[in-house]
């Protein structure tokens, strides 16, 4: 990991005006796991609070990075990562624990228990966190089950759901213990059509329903267009266009016309930087 300057520690820490209604700020943030090789550069971003905004770009943008940074799995370089306010990088120990309490996360392929029902994945983070009675945790996990359909598959185990189920038990996890900020990693990845849509739909209501903040990072233009209030594009470390739904499709922008429409051709290559090929086979 590329550790940061003194000099830029310190201006990482230095009390900048927050956003009242900014729940997320990135400013000037930079990461890279070597000085040669920056995975961000100087992103600037503001999620509003009770949001639900796309992060997009190529593979290996630094779109899942970015949740890093958020969970305090990684620091950047320089730059502030803000969350409510408070720089992430300079949490104690006790304060990262409680913010990451407050965080749920949907991970690429819902990462379930494969050991566990579907009941206990649901029931997992409120036995680790809470000392809530049985009693109570097993009403909150129908209820969370409820919220996804899913209550009368309470009992059934990982191997036995198909992708879009599996999907929809991962999210009643991610919100088993009320996160006030939800963070979501390809949360479409891998499904059909119809539970494409399903799941999205419920990422939506679930948000506005329960007053989170979302952030959704994610490849897939259509479902995202129909279901999130602002974008992010990222190509090569920076934010290089944003805006909302209907800018977006409206957007003459080079890079954001090619990943809307999904074209092969424009700015964002599909060979990574490499010596011509004639040099390579001298």
């Amino acid at each position: 990991m590329h550790s940061a300057s003194s000099n830029e520690r310190n201006f990482a820490s230095t009390p900048q005006p927050t956003d009242a209604s900014a729940h997320i700020e990135l400013r000037e943030v930079s990461f890279g796991y070597t000085p040669e090789r920056q995975i961000l550069s100087g992103v600037n971003l503001t999620v509003p609070r009770g949001k639900l905004v796309a992060v997009m770009g190529g593979s290996g943008c630094g779109k899942t990075t970015i949740l890093r940074l958020l969970c305090g799995q990684h620091v950047a370089s320089s730059g502030q990562v803000l969350v409510e306010g408070k720089d992430v990088a300079h949490m104690s120990r006790d304060e990262l624990f409680a913010h990451r309490r407050k965080l749920g996360m949907l991970f690429q392929f819902g990462a379930l228990f494969t050991d566990m029902s579907v009941f206990e994945n649901i029931a997992f983070p409120m036995r680790e966190h809470t000392d809530l009675p049985e009693a109570v945790i097993r009403d909150l996990v129908l209820l969370k089950l409820n919220a996804v359909g899913l209550r009368g598959a309470a009992q059934l185990r990982p191997s036995e759901l198909s992708g879009g189920m599996a999907r929809r038990v991962a999210l009643a996890r991610t919100i088993a213990l009320d996160p006030s900020l939800v963070l979501y990693d390809e949360p479409f990845a891998g499904l059909d059509p119809i539970s494409l849509s399903v799941v999205g739909q419920m990422i939506r209501k679930l948000n506005d329903a329960l007053g989170m903040t979302s952030i959704l990072v994610t490849h897939d233009i259509a479902e995202s267009l129909k279901i999130v209030d602002y974008i992010y594009f990222i190509s090569e470390g920076r934010v290089v266009a944003e805006g909302d739904v209907e800018s977006i499709k409206a957007s003459t922008d080079p890079f954001v016309k090619q990943f809307v429409n999904g074209e092969p051709d424009g700015p964002v290559r599909f060979h990574y930087p490499a010596v011509a090929l004639e040099e390579a086979f001298r």
